[in-house]
């Protein structure tokens, strides 16, 4: 789809617009082998990257923004990495604030989810192989998903449908402590509840599928000590969890080694995969 054909979203800020750029950029040349609608708004929508030889291990993404920006084309640079080594690689986009409040986001991405285990045997994908992954706020909307388990019957999953959930850069936790100066407006109204319920670093429980979780030593500092507070967490609930910190890569950085077949990230996450 092309991004003159969305409604309009909250613009990049200067900080974002290189990134938003580069991304384009990286994947201009690569076009999904179908996309298709889970939803009315143009925003629900998936862009699928089907691999020649798949292997069946399906890797759903999801972009950051900040909650307020970004589309499923700004991840199509990931895929040929993926689909090289037979993953079947899907780009997911949702509806975003300030229009759209808490949850709307993350029920789009679940339903997003709900639509691939459904079709994507037709794409060469196995739908008992899912694994979720985000960056930013898709770094926090997928962990959630992963975490909660009060979305999938009613999309007709079964409770174990994620095999793994792989973050870079997540958002696990809002509120006192968290280390954000600013509540961040897709939350809503001030509300300490709904900070909790937000959280996935709160829905950490022993049901938990296994966590790739990477960030860059150049991160954000909030979102540095939150993903090391996020591995301990998992690990003393017992959750098989692994890290990977990539050396000298900032907040945009992180996201572009997820496409980069020689990176620090890709290798180990097809490999880690494969383990599940």
């Amino acid at each position: 789809m092309r991004i003159e054909d969305y409604p309009p979203q909250e613009p990049f800020s200067d900080f974002a617009k290189p990134y938003a750029e580069e991304v384009m950029r990286r994947g201009e040349t690569v076009n999904p082998t179908a996309e298709v609608r889970y939803g009315d708004d143009p925003y629900q929508s998936i862009a699928i990257h089907a691999a020649r030889e798949p292997n069946g291990d399906v890797l759903v993404f999801v972009h950051g923004g900040g909650w307020t920006s970004g589309y499923k084309e700004h991840m199509n640079f990931m895929a040929p990495a993926f689909t090289a080594s037979g993953v079947t690689f899907c780009s997911v986009g949702y509806r975003l604030a300030p229009r759209h409040l808490f949850p709307t986001g993350l029920e789009d991405v679940a339903d997003a989810i709900g639509w691939i285990h459904a079709n994507i045997a037709a794409h060469g994908g196995n739908p008992d192989r899912l694994f979720i992954g985000g960056h930013s706020a898709g770094g926090h909307y997928t962990p959630l998903l992963a975490l909660t388990s009060d979305w999938q019957q009613s999309r007709g999953l079964p409770a174990n449908a994620i095999k793994g959930c792989l973050p870079i850069s997540g958002v696990y936790q809002f509120g006192d402590g968290s280390g954000l100066t600013m509540r961040p407006r897709f939350l809503g109204p001030e509300d300490a509840d709904m900070d909790r319920v937000a959280s996935p670093i709160h829905h950490v429980n022993e049901n938990a599928p296994p966590f790739l979780v990477a960030y860059g030593t150049e991160d954000f500092p909030h979102l540095r000590e939150q993903a090391e507070r996020m591995v301990e967490t998992l690990s003393g609930a017992g959750i098989t969890v692994e890290k990977i910190v990539f050396d000298g890569r900032d907040h945009f950085g992180a996201s572009l080694a997820g496409g980069e077949a020689d990176g620090p990230w890709v290798s180990r996450a097809i490999a880690w995969m494969s383990r599940i």
